[in-house]
């Protein structure tokens, strides 16, 4: 009785641990190709940019 105890847990993890691999290979993931990688901004952005900081933060004080 007391192995049965031992023994269920484990295979109830491995039921559900299959059941997870087998939704992962069914159902494509939502909106996995509907995004397309951003790439580098160009350098005259990155120049006009660096030297303010982050959009809503406060420009500094000389």
């Amino acid at each position: 009785m007391a192995l049965l105890a031992v023994i269920i847990p484990f295979l109830m993890l491995g039921v559900v641990l299959a059941l997870g691999r087998y939704e992962e290979l069914l159902l494509p993931e939502e909106g996995a190709d509907r995004y397309e990688p951003v790439g580098a901004p160009s350098p005259a952005v990155a120049a006009a940019t660096s030297s303010r900081g982050p959009a809503g933060t406060p420009a500094s004080l000389p």
